[in-house]
């Protein structure tokens, strides 16, 4: 079908890129419709993509890990992890680790779905 740095467009993709051209392109939207083996005008019809709300939901959120105020690392975590598991992967990151082992820990603090600072004096 279409050819671009070596990979071959499937035919879903392009039908539907080709409705979402329409209102830029129109005519060569309406070549690219007959093309593709569609009866009648691509106007004639609501060829929108269809909507999913599902695709919004993310499943993990990005954690700022600080050690006394200063971002160190970021994680990627499930967006319903308890604090001991955010924590625990905070710790294993490497850069965080590092700054851990120069003093003792004194406090952490977490704000779900945000950040962990690790206080170390």
């Amino acid at each position: 079908m279409i050819r671009a740095g070596g990979r071959t467009a499937a035919r879903a993709e392009v039908e539907a890129l080709v409705p979402l051209v329409a209102p830029f392109a129109p005519h060569m939207a309406e070549e690219l419709w007959e093309r593709l083996g569609h009866e009648g005008s691509i106007f004639d019809g609501a060829h929108w993509p269809a909507f999913d709300p599902a695709k919004l939901v993310e499943s993990t959120v990005e954690i700022a890990v600080q050690v006394n105020g200063k971002l160190r690392a970021t994680i990627s975590v499930a967006k319903d992890a308890s604090e001991e598991n955010v924590v625990s992967l905070a710790r294993g990151e490497e850069n965080v680790a590092r700054y851990l082992d120069d003093g003792t820990e004194r406090r952490v603090i977490h704000v779900p779905g945000r950040l962990v600072n690790f206080v170390v004096g």
